[in-house]
């Protein structure tokens, strides 16, 4: 018997996950994927917001505001990366520019701190590559970006850590109260908890509705991205948004923590919740819209693009608390944008939320730190040398895109919540997310999990289920 279940370890599942380790609890987390940060949270703007474009008094307001105070410093405690490098949202001479005075004012009701109206002349200093047509923005210097994988890896790693345990590849089927209790049906063994919390994404309305009668309704929202190289990160230096509309906050500008530029996200409601390919037209639409902000973009120097799937709920906000019908089931529903710069708070607010409801106690043994993986490139030539004479694989380059040792993969693999296939390596070191996209380093790369893990080449996947890289021989010796 869990005292509390979490299911979803996406940002938000993985924050609660490790706000509820600062108590003395029993927790698992159930997630279906093979891996942590495999959804929403793996695909998005990896922006952390500044909180001004939530309507004031809104879930999405307080979460924001109080997520983007929070992030800093979780940074520092669990070792991603993190970059304030601030916020932009432009208006064109032939839009209406009091809107920014508008989205200012609300910011200022927010909380959000030091926001201000820039002319033209500030922001052509600013940012030289703005649109010609640019002639006033809101700058938000509170405004970040973060890596979103590290950060609900480090998240997921620290919950794991003080003792949450993690059941992955486990689908939850049904949900029915027994009692003082949950009994969770999944497509493994069953589970009891007596509190259940619901961070399951595209997913959550099908989890609360097998519980409460107050049913919702999740649309997705699909984003699709274009990425570019590194040789084009320095377009702009602030993230730069449009004026934002009823489908969102509109086409981004943004250079990454790790050195691309990201260009997205487009805004699509589908039907399919897995629906996360791309389509020539929602990537064809990007080089106009993103023009109307930023000019001279270098679109030939795309090397990736993706999409992902915001978690819409028809009444537009947050969804978070315990459900009025539903003794101890705890909602985090309708988690969309700016639900990664939220994840920490809504972490703390159900976390403290279920303590006080389970009336539970304080960890006296609680470790708020973890320490990401070694980076050789960030230690001097005199301590990489000492590291490669003690540990040579320090030395074995796997991704010369990004060069990614050996080491590192190593120790994704076997660290807390270790990566068992390519995309898992991938979001923990960056090996694959280079120029070439993989075309080199996977061979090695798989060879490593198959020695490691240890595991058949056959079973390698690129991200679990289905998606096996070897299926078979061509040729027997």
């Amino acid at each position: 018997m869990y005292d509390v279940a979490v299911i979803g370890a996406g940002c938000t599942g993985s924050a609660i996950a490790r706000y509820l380790s600062r108590y003395q609890v029993k927790a698992c987390v159930i997630e279906r994927e093979e891996d942590v940060c495999d959804g929403t949270s793996k695909a998005n703007s990896a922006i952390v917001h500044a909180g001004f474009d939530a309507h004031t008094g809104t879930m999405k307001a307080k979460m924001n505001v109080r997520g983007s105070e929070m992030m800093e410093d979780l940074s520092r405690e669990l070792d991603f990366p993190y970059d304030r490098n601030g916020s932009l949202v432009v208006a064109t001479a032939d839009q209406d520019a009091s809107l920014l005075d508008e989205l200012k004012a609300q910011g200022e009701a927010n909380g959000v701190k030091d926001i201000r109206i820039l002319d033209e002349a500030e922001l052509k200093e600013m940012e030289p590559n703005l649109a010609d047509g640019v002639v006033k923005a809101l700058f938000a210097p509170t405004g970040a970006i973060v890596c979103p994988f590290n950060m609900t890896i480090a998240l997921a790693e620290n919950a794991a850590d003080n003792g949450v345990e993690f059941f992955l590849n486990t689908t939850v089927e049904k949900i029915s109260r027994e009692g003082d209790h949950y009994l969770i049906e999944t497509d493994g063994k069953p589970i009891k908890a007596k509190a259940v919390v619901n961070a399951a994404g595209v997913y959550a309305d099908a989890i609360n509705n097998m519980v409460s009668s107050h049913k919702y309704h999740i649309t997705a929202r699909r984003g699709q991205y274009n990425l570019l190289d590194k040789t084009a990160g320095s377009h702009v230096r602030h993230t730069i948004f449009q004026l934002p509309t009823k489908m969102g906050k509109g086409v981004l500008v943004t250079p990454t923590v790790h050195g691309n530029l990201l260009v997205g996200p487009t805004a699509e409601d589908i039907d399919n919740k897995e629906g996360v390919n791309t389509t020539a037209d929602g990537l064809g639409s990007l080089p106009k819209t993103s023009a109307l902000s930023v000019k001279n973009i270098p679109f030939r120097e795309v090397i990736t693009a993706f999409a992902g799937l915001r978690a819409h709920e028809d009444g537009g906000d947050f969804v978070i608390g315990e459900a009025e019908d539903a003794p101890n089931f705890f909602n985090a529903l309708g988690i969309e944008s700016p639900g990664l710069s939220s994840a920490p708070a809504i972490g703390e607010y159900l976390a403290d939320m279920v303590a006080e409801k389970l009336g539970l106690l304080k960890n006296p043994n609680f470790n708020g730190t973890r320490k990401g993986i070694l980076d050789p490139s960030k230690l001097s030539i005199e301590e990489r040398n000492e590291l490669i004479r003690k540990e040579p694989a320090y030395g074995q380059i796997i991704c010369r895109c990004e060069m990614i040792t050996e080491g590192q993969i190593l120790d994704a693999i076997h660290r807390t919540l270790g990566a068992r296939s390519l995309d898992g390596v991938k979001r923990r070191t960056r090996a694959g997310m280079g120029r070439c996209q993989a075309g080199f380093c996977s061979p090695r790369t798989m060879e490593i999990l198959e020695r490691e893990v240890p595991m058949s080449a056959f079973d390698v996947t690129k991200t679990g289920g289905q998606s096996k890289i070897v299926i078979g021989y061509n040729k027997r010796v």
